[in-house]
């Protein structure tokens, strides 16, 4: 469906103190997701995963490297050449209520993208309303009751269905999920993650979510490629399953460390990752990036940058220099 080569992202800041520093968002990042499969890009806030999910959906421009969508090279193609290509892929904002115009009703949110659709494709208005109920009714929401509503009379739930449905009257092959579940009631989050699965499956539209869950990663691509993302980089990259139960990057079983159990469920033999605290936030020309936080950096680290790679006993990629299994251990709800 698309695939990434070197992506890289820089930000200057604006602003009389910060005027013209440079925020490097994205560090030469690598990826594909096939046609019908998913993806899931994971890290803590600030990692440049959702700038790399804007530049996918054509909405941020990117620096250097290469887009490839469906075999067409987008550094080949003209800024409106581009269009009809990434109009294939849509995004689902992570807020649902700014995602929607509070001034209009749902029948108007969904009729202007359907009325400009009528008008590229020939179709009459009668099929204007009959697409409007089926994006409605394949999002689980009832037509009859919603269409007449405004955003604000719909619970956060159904909003983000609406969203999805919008995202849907384009017959789009990809679906991009920033954080699609954050702001949302935790009762009503898996039916949104069942919903997207479903719309795989029915559909056959790739899904590539963002987020910092790791639980949500496992169950929306359970079947697709996990890539852990620290300051830009991958640093981690393989199976879902593979990578959660047998990381080998000290940054990824630290996520997996940071996820909350109760306590006494913990394995025997397993241990805790913990980051080192420190103050440094610069952005270092050589070395790797993780170095300053990593409980086990080596002499190496300092002034090499490790690239992504399979080395020998372990199956997924990664960027370390020292990598290890290690049986990590959530942290205990009394500690939260």
């Amino acid at each position: 469906m698309i695939t990434g080569e070197g992506i890289v992202k820089t930000f200057k800041q604006r602003g009389n103190m910060l005027a013209g520093r440079e925020v490097r968002a994205l560090r030469g990042v690598d990826f594909a997701v096939p046609k019908g499969g998913a993806a899931s890009f994971i890290g803590e806030s600030g990692c440049g995963k959702t700038t790399l999910g804007r530049i996918i959906a054509g909405l941020e421009s990117y620096d250097e490297g290469e887009l490839t969508l469906d075999g067409v090279r987008m550094s080949s193609l003209k800024p409106k050449q581009r269009q009809p290509h990434f109009r294939k892929i849509q995004l689902i904002h992570q807020d649902p209520y700014s995602a929607l115009n509070p001034t209009r009703t749902i029948h108007q949110t969904l009729h202007a993208p359907l009325t400009l659709r009528a008008r590229q494709t020939g179709r009459s208005k009668a099929w204007i309303e009959e697409r409007a109920a089926e994006v409605l009714s394949l999002v689980g929401l009832d037509p009859g009751s919603v269409l007449a509503r405004y955003p604000h009379q719909l619970s956060g739930g159904m909003r983000q269905r609406v969203v999805i449905a919008r995202a849907l009257t384009v017959d789009p092959e990809m679906l991009v999920a920033d954080e699609a579940v954050s702001m949302i009631d935790v009762s009503l989050r898996l039916g949104i993650l069942a919903l997207l699965k479903d719309l795989r499956e029915r559909l056959g539209v790739a899904v590539l979510f963002i987020t910092h869950d790791v639980a949500t990663a496992r169950y929306i691509g359970d079947d697709g490629e996990l890539y852990v993302i620290y300051r830009g980089q991958v640093v981690e990259r393989g199976p879902v399953d593979t990578v959660i139960a047998d990381p080998v990057h000290p940054y990824t079983q630290s996520l997996l460390s940071a996820i909350p159990v109760l306590h006494g469920l913990e394995r025997p033999g397993e241990q805790p990752v913990t980051p080192v605290e420190t103050m440094d936030g610069g952005e270092e020309e050589s070395g790797c990036l993780f170095a300053p936080r990593c409980p086990f950096r080596g002499e190496r680290c300092a002034g090499e940058r490790p690239v992504l790679q399979v080395t020998e006993g372990f199956p997924q990629e990664h960027a370390c220099f020292y990598p290890e299994r290690r049986s990590v251990v959530a942290r205990p709800m009394s500690e939260v």
